[in-house]
């Protein structure tokens, strides 16, 4: 047995471990873990002839270290495991909260349940987190001390009767939190009334209604309850490659009393759809209030109201001066019809010769070469010619490579003009606007919106992406990105000073392309020689996560990881069957969780729709390393994917596409469940999934698992963005640990929020004191909205000790 394993140094970022000779060992490896369990396998992270190592990981969390010695190659004795000390701190800015007091009529009685705070935690038993208690009072009377939960049913309540929960850590009694009643509903529900914005016509002669879309949630105001914010979409949103005029997008923000507070008008010049508007709300100069991060234009306008429902201001955003100075105003329209789009292209082929891929000699000279038909004019092009070439494009060519490349009907798109991004404060006021960090450059020429069969201009230039990364461990940096199909530009802000501050710029660049109208540039890399790996590897949201256990957030960007200071930490590649080396690729679903328990670190679950030119259609991947655990390849789109604890006989999280599997790649005979949205709603830790597969879209909201059958099933309510079934927030707004499910009314007049309203005997802080899930919340509301995972294991079987590893 080798002896005398020990820490010599311990530093912040590093720690130098030794241990006594082993007799004849030729050498020795060192194996390492973030958990000590009698499952876990530990990881080989070095191998060294003499009895010392360095350990190069970040010490705000305890390693847990053995050393196993070598002779032949063949592993001999080993080391007792060593848990080494923290050295490291990191102070991450949390909301400050209020108690989250919430009471529910039941048959049974009232019941009640709140928050439990992240600095209240000092320990843990078998079933939760300890170091705090609660004393439940009723109508100021002393009821009852809760130890084992945050909940409480008091089977002699009425609905006349109002509670109040004080602290109790140490003997020593805190101030009671605010007197609440039950909920007026006598359900396990309460109401956000809505304010519905007017329809209206498009010039296309189409009208169009409003429905309530995704949500977010901060508290604006700084007295620890959450206000709620609601996009409106039109009902002839659109997705950004099908071709039609849309409404207008709206942002409203709500008190939960129904109060609306302010609304942002995003104008004429934003486009409606699940991939123009993501709005990230969250304290992002720690203050104590929450701000809001939006992607604007000319025309972009904030009304606030008083409380009695008037106008109180309106303000548009300020456009930044050079732009004034070029002559732009807030009365610019830049949304193209079809006659627009036809100009377009003929300014576009009149300036073929001039354009830089042209004259580098990377594109053709001739526009009839880039469509295969004989030489016929000359270039420069007259305008006359130009527009000879542009029907024929628009009536010969398009048409030829796709039936839905109606090019004559091109409508609806924003192609130029200015776009911003802009930093609202919580109470409706502009804090500051500046450019947005990445130009669209053209009409999606450059990014292969003209390069496949189907011709889709503004596709991938259009494609947005936001989010909320702790890239220093301890406060919120902005993520704003553009592309993912083939260029992917990401921009990380810190806004600590009121201001926008550049943190850095990530750009793949363009994929070459030696035909824009006739290429596939989905496989190449992009023109940055650091960044071109990233190119065409992103999804349709992000994550961030801290992947590398450095106690920094990364970017997961798909099927590629941004580190925090924004450096490449992997691009997944891989081998198809013929042996060609092929990235990832893009995906519309990912889970970036600890799905492996007995693993260290992270892992990510995806799907891949590249189908024969990708490597796997999903795999399960070590967020660190990139590494494939297990996957498949598939010639087809799998389409979504989703993770949870729904057998809780089986070690780990399942993962699921077409079939079930336990985190070690084992099928498993569980019924398929539904991929679109998961919730932690039950009390014994496990998962819930939001309705079933559903081709049609016939979503309700219902939750429902393989153990406890269907939990809710809630009547006049709709989801949003049709067979994807999105809830409008799946979030731990209130009350106890567990999930909140937010619904529209079908009518769109109001948001209702469902609470679980059972008495669980776990003990869990709230969700939001969890970085990597309250980022999550915060870019829950990107194009096709993915729920979110904390930090630790989140299943039936928590290792409760390692909930928070310093505390281990």
């Amino acid at each position: 047995m080798i002896t005398g394993l020990k820490a010599i140094k311990v530093e912040e970022d590093f720690i130098e471990i030794s241990w006594d000779i082993l007799e004849g060992a030729d050498s020795y490896r060192i194996y390492w873990a973030d958990k000590d369990t009698p499952t876990m396998k530990y990881k080989c992270i070095g191998e060294v002839l003499a009895p010392t190592f360095c350990v190069r990981k970040a010490t705000h969390v305890p390693h847990y270290l053995k050393i196993v010695s070598v002779k032949n190659n063949v592993e001999e004795s080993q080391s007792n495991v060593l848990k080494t000390s923290v050295k490291k701190v990191f102070k991450e800015q949390l909301e400050k909260l209020s108690r989250g007091l919430v009471v529910i009529r039941k048959e049974e009685g009232n019941f009640l349940t709140w928050r439990m705070f992240l600095e209240e935690v000092s320990g843990y038993n078998a079933t939760g987190m300890t170091g705090t208690d609660y004393v439940v009072y009723k109508n100021g009377v002393k009821l009852s001390v809760v130890t084992n939960s945050t909940n409480y049913l008091d089977r002699n309540g009425t609905a006349e009767d109002g509670y109040s929960v004080a602290a109790l850590k140490e003997g020593v009694e805190d101030c009671p939190s605010k007197e609440i009643k039950p909920w007026k509903s006598g359900e396990n529900y309460i109401d956000i009334p809505l304010q519905i914005p007017e329809g209206g016509i498009t010039p296309a002669g189409e009208t169009y209604t409003y429905n309530a879309n995704d949500m977010s949630v901060g508290d604006i105001d700084g007295d620890g309850e959450y206000e709620y914010f609601v996009k409106w979409d039109p009902s002839n949103s659109h997705d950004v490659s099908i071709r039609g005029y849309t409404g207008k997008c709206y942002i409203d923000c709500y008190k939960l009393s129904g109060q609306l507070l302010w609304r942002l008008d995003m104008g004429v010049n934003i486009r409606a759809g699940a991939h123009y508007t993501q709005f990230m709300v969250y304290d992002f100069n720690n203050d104590g209030r929450a701000e809001m991060a939006v992607k604007t234009a000319p025309g972009t306008k904030i009304t606030t109201y008083n409380t009695d429902g008037s106008i109180k201001s309106e303000k548009l955003i300020t456009m930044p001066s050079k732009d004034v100075a070029d002559g732009y105003t807030h009365e610019d329209n830049y949304v193209y019809s079809a006659k627009d789009y036809k100009k377009h292209l003929i300014r576009m082929f009149t300036e073929w010769h001039n354009h830089p891929e042209v004259i580098a000699g990377r594109w053709p000279k001739t526009l009839e070469e880039c469509f295969g038909i004989p030489p016929t004019y000359n270039y420069p092009l007259s305008t006359e010619d130009a527009e000879k070439l542009t029907d024929y494009f628009i009536t010969v060519y398009a048409p030829s490579r796709s039936s839905k490349n109606k090019m004559d009907e091109f409508e609806g798109f924003i192609m130029t003009g200015p776009e911003y991004l802009t930093m609202f404060s919580g109470a409706g006021e502009e804090i500051e606007t500046i450019q947005f960090p990445f130009e669209r450059v053209d009409d999606g020429l450059m990014w292969g919106d003209y390069s496949m069969n189907r011709i889709e201009p503004c596709n991938r230039s259009d494609r947005f992406l936001s989010g909320v990364a702790y890239l220093d461990g301890e406060r919120p940096y902005l993520i704003i990105c553009r592309g993912y199909y083939t260029r992917a530009c990401i921009a990380a802000y810190e806004f600590f000073d009121n201001t926008f501050k550049e943190h850095f710029i990530v750009d793949s660049g363009f994929v070459p392309m030696s035909n824009p109208f006739a290429n596939n540039p989905h496989g190449d890399i992009g023109t940055d020689p650091v960044y071109g790996i990233l190119a065409g590897q992103g999804n349709h949201s992000l994550s961030t996560a801290d992947v590398d256990g450095d106690g920094f957030q990364e970017i997961i960007y798909g099927g590629a990881v941004i580190d925090h200071d924004g450096t490449v930490l992997y691009s997944s590649y891989g081998y198809l069957p013929d042996g060609t080396y092929a990235k990832f690729g893009h995906g519309d679903a990912m889970h970036v969780a600890c799905i492996d328990p007995d693993r260290p670190g992270l892992e990510i679950f995806n799907v891949f729709e590249g189908a024969k030119a990708a490597p796997y259609g999903y795999a399960l991947r070590d967020a660190e390393t990139g590494e494939v655990f297990f996957g498949e390849y598939a010639e087809t789109d799998l389409g979504r994917c989703m993770i949870g604890d729904i057998n809780p006989k089986v070690r780990g999280l399942q993962v699921w596409v077409k079939e079930v599997y336990s985190c070690t790649g084992e099928l498993l005979p569980d019924k398929l469940l539904g991929t679109n949205q998961s919730i932690r709603w039950a009390g014994d830790m496990s998962t819930q999934i939001l309705d079933s597969n559903d081709i049609f879209g016939n979503h309700s909201g219902t939750i429902q698992d393989n153990t406890h059958g269907i939990m809710l099933k809630p009547e006049g309510m709709a989801t949003n963005n049709g067979t994807k079934g999105n809830p409008c927030l799946v979030a731990d707004i209130f009350g106890d640990f567990r999930e909140e499910l937010l619904l529209r009314k079908a009518d769109n007049s109001a948001i209702r929020i469902f609470i679980n309203a059972e008495v669980t005997e776990h003990k869990l802080f709230t969700l939001m004191h969890d970085i990597q899930y309250r980022t999550g919340i915060a870019w829950q509301n990107n194009c096709y909205n993915q729920p979110c995972y904390t930090k630790f294991y989140y299943a039936s079987d928590m290792e409760w000790k390692y909930v928070l590893p310093y505390l281990a």
